[in-house]
């Protein structure tokens, strides 16, 4: 049996990210470790109830037709050490966390090479049950992110990930990839099977299982650690203080990527898991594409602007000229010692600022002296 057919062969008799299974295809191959399986014969770590269990599920197990089944969909199997694995971000050790071994085989359907697709590449995730507001901030960020050149990631599901996914499809100027926890055949959940069928037109379609394989509540726990491990960063969008993902944000945390959150309303609790997060120092805290790509980017590619707030023709004036403009009244006016007394700047140096700042517009002369224009009163006046 080749290497490509025995990996094949296990994605159907075993769960992803065993170790036992892991490091017993690195010591054997995965064609020795097949034909123990196959007989109920622990191998390696493996243990005796997991060689049993894969001696169960043995029967009928064809990886020839599910490789038949799995071109006739333009899929294909992708291997460690091929040329478009990604081998820089799916090698780790085992560490003393819980963190899942790596994959064996990823099965892959739609465009491009995988390796080169995730080069630049973030990951989106939140809650299923999305807010408009959650809903809005992940379509802001596929499209931004994908304009940019960023391949978006994400799990193909309801709410945030769906999200996503549309907003780097409407882009049109790079990739999306869904890793799913099903069959790249399978259209799962079954309302998003025109967004997937899009999706592997100009992205692709990522699973460690076998074609025709349903999705279960421990496929989608093991998958979020791919969704993690694949991008350069995760950011959470939304979640719930129980949702699946703060587990790809926490896979995340295990492999040195950044972690990110967008707050939302402190009355949501759909913003809770993230705001958690935040609160725990866990995720730095992004409100847009900008600040994402600060985090991930390239030093000075991508970088973003320090947020500031409207410029003012006050902003640059010298500091003694804005004494004199915080001295001076909205209404009625004052004369050139009385400016110079609430200033503490000399009458000579009043004299000579006040004739710009009349052609500037920021004050006038009145029958009551000096006062502020409405240009010059709408800057911040301190104690005032």
């Amino acid at each position: 049996m080749s290497e490509l057919l025995a990996r094949l062969h296990l994605a159907r008799l075993v769960e992803p990210g065993s170790w036992p299974v892991h490091d017993a295809v690195s010591e054997h191959g995965a064609a020795a470790v097949v034909a123990a399986l196959c007989q109920g014969r622990r191998v390696g770590a493996v243990t005796e109830a997991v060689a049993q269990g894969s001696q169960a599920r043995a029967g009928g197990i064809e990886p020839a037709e599910d490789l038949r089944r799995l071109n006739a969909v333009g899929g294909r199997v992708v291997l460690p050490g091929d040329p478009e694995w990604p081998q820089e971000r799916l090698s780790w050790a085992r560490g003393g966390g819980s963190l899942p071994a790596p994959p064996l085989a990823l099965l892959v359907r739609g465009v491009g090479l995988l390796g080169d697709t995730v080069q630049r590449s973030v990951a989106v995730v939140g809650a299923r049950a999305a807010t408009a507001y959650g809903e809005h901030v992940a379509t802001e960020l596929g499209i931004g992110l994908t304009d940019r050149g960023w391949t978006v990631i994400s799990g193909g599901a309801y709410g945030i990930d769906g999200a996503a996914h549309r907003g780097a499809l409407t882009s049109r100027r790079g990739p999306t990839v869904a890793v799913l926890a099903c069959g790249v055949d399978v259209a799962y959940p079954r309302g998003h099977d025109r967004l997937l069928a899009r999706i592997a037109e100009q992205g692709l379609l990522v699973s460690e299982h076998a074609p025709g394989s349903a999705p279960t509540r421990l496929r989608f726990l093991v998958r979020n650690r791919l969704i993690a491990a694949l991008s350069v960063g995760t950011v959470v969008v939304e979640a719930a203080l129980r949702s699946g993902s703060l587990s790809t944000a926490g896979r995340a945390a295990d492999l040195t990527r950044h972690v990110m959150a967008v707050p939302g309303p402190v009355t949501s609790a759909m913003s809770a898991g993230c705001h958690a997060l935040l609160r725990a120092g866990a995720a730095e805290l992004v409100s847009g594409v900008r600040e994402v790509l600060a985090l991930v980017g390239r030093l000075g590619d991508d970088d973003a602007p320090v947020q500031r707030g409207p410029e003012h023709p006050r902003d640059a004036l010298p500091d003694v000229v804005r004494r004199v403009l915080d001295a001076l009244p909205v209404r009625g006016g004052a004369g050139e010692a009385v400016l110079s007394r609430e200033s503490g700047v000399a009458v000579l140096v009043v004299q000579q600022v006040l004739p710009p700042l009349l052609v500037a517009g920021l004050v006038e002369r009145s029958d009551a002296g000096w006062r502020l224009t409405a240009l010059g009163a709408s800057g911040p006046r301190p104690g005032r």
